[in-house]
């Protein structure tokens, strides 16, 4: 049984996180493994435009496997040195797959998204979230730190004051509240978790793929980049995308009130 299933509807591909009977932790090598290889697969795939990441059963991911932390077994096996390393070429792939990923993200939380399964869902572009989810930045609880780049993703997401708040209590909030905080985008009925995910990303599919992905890069640049840097990278970018076939499918589809057909050229 694979721990990723992963399907593929035309330009939209949903990820499963699917190991249910541990709440779908993302330490496991198979998983770091799986996630790291879709993420390079729909990268060089133009057809693809959307990736939703969800989760299997009743959780959306636990994060670590606490049963190895305890045994110190697997990627908590060994002196500082060497687990130092397996954070590196372990787990730390994850965030590293993910940010670089051109096409947009959407985090489909359907359960408990605790410790570095919170910073997954953080990962994404966007959230959309069941009522029956939640998040914790737990680390602390443990007696460790985010080792997988939460203190660089969350208080981008929730700002800083209301990451530290989550990181220094490693307390659970609630769905709503993560709402409240600017977390997620909306709460829906956990039966419309998926239904409102696809809306979502058939929506953001509608658009002409290079557009998409060269916007992508461009939020993307946007985190650390000047103002100036953004706007050479703007019209640098522009100007190629005002020569595709697309640009003048979109312009002449809006002209003639019609739905545009787009190629990807």
């Amino acid at each position: 049984m694979s721990c990723l299933l992963v399907r593929y509807d035309g330009p939209i591909v949903t990820a499963r996180l699917n190991l249910p009977e541990l709440r779908n932790p993302i330490s496991e090598p198979e998983m770091i493994e799986a996630i790291e290889s879709l993420c390079a697969e729909i990268q060089q795939n133009p057809s693809v435009s959307v990736l939703i990441i969800t989760g299997e059963g009743k959780g959306f991911s636990s994060g670590g496997n606490l049963q190895h932390m305890k045994e110190k077994s697997g990627m908590f096996a060994g002196e500082p040195e060497i687990l130092a390393e397996n954070y590196r070429t372990g787990i730390q792939r994850i965030p590293r797959a993910i940010y670089q990923l051109d096409v947009p993200v959407i985090a489909a939380v359907n359960g408990a998204a605790v410790g570095a399964g919170c910073d997954l869902a953080m990962m994404a572009d966007i959230r959309i979230a069941s009522d029956k989810a939640c998040f914790s930045e737990s680390f602390v609880k443990l007696g460790i730190i985010p080792g997988d780049g939460g203190a660089w993703f969350l208080p981008r997401v929730a700002g800083y004051a209301r990451a530290a708040e989550m990181a220094f209590t490693g307390d659970m909030i609630s769905a709503q509240q993560a709402l409240e905080w600017g977390m997620v985008s909306t709460v829906v009925a956990h039966e419309a978790l998926m239904t409102e995910a696809l809306a979502l990303a058939h929506r953001i599919a509608a658009n002409p793929p290079q557009a998409l992905r060269e916007t992508k890069k461009l939020m993307r640049l946007s985190r650390s980049a000047s103002l100036d840097e953004v706007l050479e990278a703007s019209a640098q970018v522009q100007s190629l995308l005002h020569q595709t076939e697309d640009h003048q499918e979109a312009v002449a589809a809006f002209l003639e009130k019609r739905v545009p057909t787009f190629s990807g050229r």
